[in-house]
C-alpha cells in the first residue's frame, strides 16, 4: 500500500488525492475485492492500462480509488473504498460528462452528489470458474449459435435498438471482444458479448445480453451466454456478468451455468450535474495549492 502523509486539522478531516501511475500500486487495493473490481483490474493490463485513470484518496484511517476507463462503446466510472474518501476524490475528477458507472451501495449518495443516475437497480455480481461452469445443451431446432465478426455489426446494432433508441456501436467492439449470436430465421435475435476480457489479468466480464422480445422464453439467452462464457474460460480463470437482482428469470439462467452471486452493486448511467466542470477545476486548482509541498492535491473535508 502506499505511504499516507497528511496533516490532520482538528475540525476538518484532510484527503491527499494524486494519480496511480504504476499497477502495481494499484493491485494491492482492488485484489480483496477481485469480483466486484474486475472490471478496473482487467485494466491494469498492458494494452488496456494507457486508455484508463486511476485516482487514490487516502486519509490518516480511509482509502477510495475513482477509476475511470475509455475502452469499449464508451467511457466508465468505477468506484472502490471507503464511501467519504470516494466522495472526496469526486470532488475533483469527476470525470467525463457522460459515463457509465459501477459502484457499491454504500458509494450510491456520494455519486448522487455529483450525477444524474438514470437507472438505480440493485444488481448482483456473479462470476462462473472453469471447475464451476456447466455448459447448455446445443442449440437446435430452428436456430444457430455463431461467433459473431466485425463485418455483422449492422446486424448487431439493429438488434439492440429493437426496444430503445439507435445502437451505433463500431465495429471494433466485435473485434476486441468476444460476442455470439443466435440466428433464425435468416436474422440475428440474441446476442451476448463482453465489456472487457483481459487474459493478461485473468478475467473477462460479459455482458450486452440481448433477445429479441419475438424470441423470448425460448432458451437464447442460455445459449449465446454460454458459448461466450466457454470461449472466455479458456483464456480467463474468472469470468463475472451483472445481473439485476429481480430479474429471477436471468438469474436462474446463470446459475445453470455455474454462476455463483459475489456481491452486489449498482451500474447506472451516469451524467455529471456540472455541464462545464469549472466547480471541479476550481477545486482542483485549490487542492494543488493545499499540497504543493506534497505533490499532490489535497481536499479539506
Amino acid at each position: 500500500m502506499a505511504e499516507t502523509a497528511l496533516p490532520v486539522g482538528r475540525t476538518r478531516r484532510s484527503y491527499l488525492v494524486r494519480p496511480l501511475p504504476d499497477p502495481a500500486q494499484i493491485r494491492p487495493y482492488l485484489e480483496p475485492q477481485r469480483p466486484y473490481a474486475a472490471f478496473a483490474i482487467a485494466h491494469l493490463a498492458p494494452r488496456l492500462f494507457p486508455h484508463s485513470r486511476f485516482f487514490l484518496c487516502q486519509s490518516e484511517r480511509e482509502w477510495g480509488i475513482v477509476f475511470y476507463a475509455r475502452t469499449g462503446p464508451g467511457p466508465s466510472l468505477l468506484t472502490v473504498g471507503d464511501e467519504t474518501a470516494v466522495e472526496a476524490a469526486l470532488r475533483l475528477h469527476p470525470g467525463p460528462r457522460y459515463s457509465f458507472a459501477t459502484c457499491r451501495p454504500e458509494h450510491l449518495p456520494a455519486l448522487r452528489r455529483h450525477f444524474l443516475l438514470s437507472r438505480e437497480r440493485l444488481m448482483f455480481r456473479m462470476g462462473v470458474t472453469r471447475e464451476s461452469f456447466r455448459p447448455p445443451a446445443p442449440a437446435g431446432g430452428r436456430w444457430q449459435v455463431v461467433r459473431l465478426r466485425p463485418r455483422e455489426i449492422g446486424a448487431v446494432n439493429r438488434l439492440y435498438s429493437v426496444e430503445g433508441g439507435p445502437i451505433a456501436y463500431p465495429a471494433r467492439v466485435l473485434a476486441e471482444g468476444v460476442y455470439y449470436g443466435a440466428v433464425a430465421e435468416g436474422r440475428l435475435v440474441a446476442i451476448a458479448g463482453t465489456h472487457v476480457v483481459a487474459p493478461e489479468e485473468g478475467i473477462a466480464v460479459v455482458g450486452n445480453v440481448f433477445t429479441h422480445p419475438d424470441w423470448r422464453g425460448k432458451g437464447l439467452a442460455t445459449l449465446v451466454t454460454g458459448a461466450v462464457t466457454a470461449e472466455l474460460l479458456q483464456r480467463c480463470p474468472n469470468v463475472y456478468l451483472t445481473v439485476e437482482t429481480e430479474n429471477e428469470a436471468a438469474v436462474q439462467v446463470y446459475r445453470k451455468l455455474g454462476y455463483r452471486v459475489e456481491c452486489t452493486l449498482y451500474e447506472t448511467p451516469a451524467l455529471r450535474r456540472e455541464p462545464l466542470g469549472l466547480l471541479a477545476l476550481a477545486r482542483r486548482t485549490l487542492a494543488r495549492w493545499r499540497g504543493r509541498s506534497l505533490g499532490a492535491e489535497v481536499v479539506l473535508s
